[in-house]
């Protein structure tokens, strides 16, 4: 540091007669120590880090002269704690920074954490001044421990057809910090190629549950030989010392986190065998569907077909019954040890509980095992149609206005049958109708019924005869009203004409009131008493009337024609 002084020489008159600039230079001396910019400097690296790669740098200034000794300073490491022999650390400098390195393989379970002193001290000549500073190296865990199989892992057993259920429950140990990934367990079944079992990881004990998640056949195969791996959740990693070299980076054996392939190969690996326990089988049908075609109406006692089993067990080989399932309509029996399948009522293709012309019953064989076991079979019966029902008429009244010119109703008739024994129909008017009525076409299924000229208003009876396409028919009756549309739009509904009461119908009103009160009274004046027993006679047979529809009745005659003579 330099300073500048002006000098003035005067004479005793004031007069400037000479002038004297001076130069003072200053001299450091060490009077400051170099001073760090923290002090205290925290970093956390993970345990795989390499040797040789920045951990901290650190940085240091001094207030003297930098052009001086005073002014510069060196770094040193003072001090390492714990002082482990797998690590050397270390400091470059670069001018004012301070670069820490180390030196091997850092290993979480030996350290956590390392302390280290830096010391920053200049190179004063006389006195050299120093401070220091704390460096705390946080090591973090890695997965540089495998899981090992502890324990023992014996067979696992698992009953035929189970599944859902744990199998086997294998143990490891792990070194890495517990609950980290580094330590979880990551389990790997191989030889399952139908994917029977599957393996999860306990969150609590690490241990790794198997379980059969597909059903086992023991007739088919009595025991699984798999093995099991186990890993961790994240890549494992090794780092091992094979030589301490001075002034330069140690030797190492090392496996790099990402090095998923030589890593692989260091995976624990053991077989397991399962063992599947023989139970009972059902009974199984073979087919286990079967189709038949019949024709409807055919006789009571008719067999249809004979159903077949068979029992997997070796110790219960056809030892087994025949039962019927659901039999909605209750057509069908079969023979408890043959299998054979007849009719019990007559089939009907027009049932409710026949779908698009096919009727589907349900079998089971029971074994006589412990406990025992059920198959179940299907019997589609398909039914072909027959000409079993006649044509009718879909409604029985119709009504026509009165005109001078013909008017008509449309009537309509069904029949339960599929064509070619169902519609369209033949109609014909039986009776002397000339001129009085006709059918507008008399073929398809809705027809026009025309009135003449020469019917009056008033009530009809008509006979309709209804042929399907092949002559099979009935004669059904028809009313037919007939009335003046101008009065009302269906002849159906009557006009009734307004009143109001008089006096003689109120007092009859009354009157009724009175009489149905004075009832009442005496019904309860009667209930006080002692009640008798009602003996009940039976005076009478019942009779049911022959409809001879399959529907509900109608006003009908069935005729065949054959019976015309």
């Amino acid at each position: 540091m330099n300073a500048a002084l002006a000098f003035e020489a005067r004479n005793q008159s004031s007069i400037v007669d000479t002038r004297l600039g001076v130069e003072i230079k200053i001299l450091d001396i060490n009077d400051h120590a170099p001073k760090f910019q923290k002090s205290v400097y925290e970093v956390t690296v993970d345990e795989s880090h390499d040797q040789g790669k920045e951990v901290l740098t650190v940085l240091a200034f001094d207030e003297d002269d930098s052009s001086t000794n005073n002014g510069t300073f060196v770094f040193t490491i003072k001090s390492v704690t714990p002082k482990t022999d797998n690590v050397e650390f270390y400091i470059q400098q670069r001018k004012e920074s301070g670069n820490i390195y180390f030196k091997g393989c850092s290993d979480f379970e030996k350290a956590q954490k390392y302390t280290i002193l830096v010391e920053a001290k200049d190179k004063g000549e006389k006195i050299q001044l120093s401070s220091t500073s704390t460096l705390i190296i946080n090591i973090s865990d890695n997965n540089d421990h495998l899981p090992e199989f502890s324990g023992k892992t014996g067979p696992g057993k698992v009953k035929e057809r189970e599944a859902g259920v744990e199998v086997l429950r294998l143990q490891v140990t792990d070194k890495d910090v517990h609950g980290s990934k580094a330590w979880k367990a990551k389990y790997t079944i191989h030889e399952d190629k139908n994917e029977i079992f599957k393996i999860e990881t306990d969150p609590v004990t690490n241990e790794g549950i198997l379980t059969v998640v597909k059903q086992t056949d023991y007739e088919e195969q009595t025991n699984h030989n798999l093995s099991i791996s186990v890993q961790n959740e994240i890549p494992y990693f090794s780092c091992k010392i094979k030589k301490k070299v001075q002034n330069a980076m140690w030797e190492l054996d090392k496996i790099p986190p990402n090095s998923d392939t030589r890593s692989a190969n260091l995976y624990n690996r053991i077989p397991v065998t399962i063992y599947v326990e023989d139970v009972n089988d059902p009974p199984v049908f073979i087919p286990p569907v079967k189709h038949v075609v019949v024709m409807e109406n055919i006789d009571v006692g008719t067999s249809l077909t004979t159903f077949t089993a068979k029992d997997m067990d070796g110790s219960h080989v056809n030892t087994f019954t025949f039962v019927k399932g659901e039999d909605i309509n209750k057509w069908i029996t079969i023979g408890a040890k043959t299998g054979e399948v007849s009719t019990i009522k007559i089939l009907d293709r027009e049932s409710p509980f026949v779908i698009n012309g096919t009727y589907t019953a349900t079998l089971y064989a029971v074994d006589e095992g412990v406990p025992p076991l059920t198959g179940t079979g299907t019997l589609v019966i398909h039914l072909n149609d027959q000409n079993d029902n006649v044509p009718i008429l879909e409604r029985n009244a119709v009504s026509i206005c009165i005109d001078k010119e013909p008017t008509m109703a449309n009537i309509t008739a069904v029949d339960l049958d599929f064509p070619p024994f169902g519609s369209p129909f033949y109609y014909e008017i039986l009776g002397d109708v000339k001129d009085k009525w006709r059918v507008e076409p008399d073929y398809g299924t809705t027809v026009s019924l025309v009135k003449g000229k020469g019917v009056y208003s008033g009530h009809h009876l008509l006979q309709m005869k209804i042929s399907d396409q092949q002559g099979f028919y009935s004669i059904q009756n028809l009313t037919v009203m007939v009335c003046d549309c101008s009065i009302t739009p269906d002849c159906y509904i009557r006009m009734v004409p307004q009143a109001r009461m008089g006096p003689g119908a109120a007092l009859i009103v009354v009157l009724a009131i009175l009489i149905l009160s004075a009832m009442c009274l005496m019904s309860l004046l009667l209930s006080c008493k002692e009640k008798k027993k009602m003996i009940l006679i039976d005076d009478g047979l019942g009779h049911i009337i022959k409809s001879n529809t399959e529907n509900s009745g109608t006003d009908c005659m069935v005729i065949s024609s054959h019976n015309i003579q």
